[in-house]
């Protein structure tokens, strides 16, 4: 799939609830709303969602924490960090992710309640 790389923060604030929910195609219990579904079309990143979808069942840092906030950071030479926090700065999860070519240098993502949903649908 292509995506486009004018991506920005600003087509992400636009959302701010969501009409459809979207069933993760791997870990059944977890959903997705129309702002996360966006990202991932925009940018060409349901990777992002399997890795948020895909831990929560393994790792039990991660699964303790009832909500969580998932940052993507990328560099310069396009590696990325993707770490889950336990919404009070607490790092409970990291993974360097060798190559990406999402768009923005970073995004941020919640999980809550099996939900992965972007800030401004909070």
């Amino acid at each position: 799939m292509t995506h486009q790389n004018n991506l920005t923060q600003s087509d992400l604030d636009q959302f701010t609830g969501s009409e459809h929910w979207y069933r993760h195609g791997i870990n059944r219990k977890v959903r997705f709303t129309d702002g996360a579904k966006f990202l991932a079309d925009q940018a060409g990143a349901y990777w992002l969602l399997d890795e948020i979808a895909l831990i929560q069942p393994h790792d039990k840092r991660v699964a303790a924490e009832e909500f969580q906030v998932w940052k993507l950071a990328v560099q310069p030479d396009r590696a990325a960090t993707l770490t889950c926090d336990d919404g009070n700065g607490n790092i409970v999860y990291s993974k360097r992710i060798e190559f990406t070519d999402f768009p923005l240098n970073e995004v941020m993502l919640y999980f809550s309640n099996d939900t992965i949903y972007l800030p401004s649908e909070h």
